[in-house]
């Protein structure tokens, strides 16, 4: 029995180097990365792209906003309770190699039918028409890791954690960019508001004036209303501005993990524009930061590890049960060592014949599985590369458009006051004032939106190319 015993124990070690499934090995050709971004207007390496959030954004403000956020907000609260649960799985999953313990202790007592030859024998000799057995014993069991599935547990369960810890930096990513956007959002709405307000104020005085002249009989009612009309145009804007501007606090609120209130803000659109350190680069170098393309690779990891599960489960398995403890007919002799002493040992090996097909199911399914990890990932890094390209494109355009804007801003401005002058000396209708304000009106609120579009595509690039790095 112990030269047989001994030869399983032997057997179990010298294959217990045994390893089913390959490691995981990323595939850089697979990948296939181009040299570099669509939009090359910007250069952008991981030493010179400033993807700290507290030194990329640089209102006050907003900083602060941001802070709230990220301390308060209930999705992340709910992503770090789920890096708890898979912390605890990883845990569990290093003591795979552990053997197990198990203490039994029991009394029980049985009347045996006087017929039986057992209930004679105890009448016979114990004087008693039922049987006692009091038994305590300790159980080890321990199953041989001959095909390395503890290492292919603890490895599943560790890509399971860092690809949770990577959704969680994606998480705190997306709202600190939420809540950027949303602020340079609510500047643009108040810039819209003074806007607007101001040309309620230039149209009141030139409908002051078109009255004047109606009163005088140098203009028909027709002067009179198309300009009441024009004023209420700009008047219109102040209250949709201030509607969009409380739908806009109430959002940012909540963002910031808080019910929904007046939001603080400072300062402008032009001083609000983040610090814009981004010059060429390869793609590969910077995408590797993202942590949705990290999370990504970590599901191919796990799904790989689960493909080296299903194949173990269809191979042999070796366990040694050895167990000691203590057992009597009599309490008073329970623990009557050594008399009581009872010892086992055992070991065994299990092959699965025919289990239905569904070992083999559950391998196929775990490689497909895999690489359907494996087509995300890829079709992740594609997206990435796209949403770089996006943006870099975006602020390229946002700077010429502003540029044109503002030449033509300049050009609609000195035709106000011009069509003014030329209208007080009666060489020009009114017609031709309302439409130079309104030509004016919608050129300082296409600005605006521009310069959103802007300080958005910035935001968005900080997002693409792998976000805080103290998240």
């Amino acid at each position: 029995m112990n030269r047989t015993i001994k030869f399983w124990i032997v057997l179990a070690v010298l294959i217990s180097a045994c390893n089913v499934g390959d490691r995981y090995v990323r595939n850089e050709k697979e990948l296939n990365m181009p040299e570099s971004y669509r939009t090359e207007q910007h250069e952008l390496t991981a030493d010179t792209v400033m993807l700290d959030w507290k030194t990329f954004f640089k209102d006050p403000v907003l900083l602060g906003l941001i802070e709230k956020a990220l301390n308060k907000n209930n999705e992340i609260g709910v992503a770090l309770l789920n890096m708890e649960q898979l912390e605890l799985s990883y845990k569990q999953a290093k003591h795979a190699l552990l053997p197990t313990l198990d203490l039994n202790v029991g009394a029980n007592r049985t009347w045996l039918s006087k017929s039986s030859l057992n209930g004679s024998l105890s009448e016979q000799f114990l004087g008693t028409p039922y049987l006692d057995d009091y038994s305590a014993t300790i159980k080890l069991a321990w199953e041989v890791d001959i095909w390395g599935k503890a290492r292919k547990q603890k490895e599943g369960a560790l890509a399971s954690y860092l690809g949770q810890k990577e959704n969680l930096t994606a998480l705190k990513t997306r709202i600190v960019v939420q809540v950027a956007q949303a602020y340079y959002n609510l500047i643009s709405l108040d810039e819209q508001l003074r806007i607007a307000q101001r040309n309620v104020e230039l149209s009141d005085s030139t409908l002051t004036m078109i009255q004047m002249q109606y009163a005088s009989s140098l203009v028909n009612s027709l002067a009179v209303e198309q300009m009441e009309a024009q004023k209420k145009t700009a008047e219109l804007i102040v209250p949709l501005a201030n509607q969009n501007i409380e739908i806009q606090e109430n959002a940012l609120s909540i963002l910031c993990g808080e019910y929904p209130s007046k939001v603080e803000r400072g300062g402008s659109l032009e001083s609000a524009m983040p610090e814009t350190a981004f010059g060429t680069g390869v793609p590969a170098n910077l995408l590797g930061r993202r942590p949705d393309v990290k999370a990504a690779e970590y599901a191919v990891v796990s799904a790989n590890s689960k493909v080296g599960l299903a194949k173990a489960a269809m191979l042999p398995s070796i366990s040694i049960t050895p167990s000691i403890g203590a057992n009597s007919y009599r309490f008073s002799s329970w623990f009557d060592l050594p008399g009581s002493l009872v010892k086992n040992l055992g070991a065994n090996l299990a092959q699965p014949i025919f289990q239905k097909r569904s070992l083999k199911t559950s391998y196929e399914t775990a490689m497909l599985e895999r690489d359907k990890r494996v087509t995300e990932y890829r079709q992740i890094v594609m997206t990435a590369v796209g949403e770089v390209s996006d943006a870099l494109v975006r602020m390229k355009y946002s700077d010429e458009r502003l540029k044109l804007l503002s030449q033509k801003g300049e050009s609609l401005s000195k035709s106000v006051v011009d069509v003014l002058l030329l209208y007080k000396s009666g060489m020009a209708t009114y017609l031709e004032v309302i439409t130079a304000q309104n030509n004016a009106l919608q050129n300082d609120l296409e600005i605006i939106s521009v310069k959103k579009e802007k300080l958005n595509a910035l935001t968005d690039l900080y997002r693409s190319v792998g976000g805080g790095t103290d998240l």
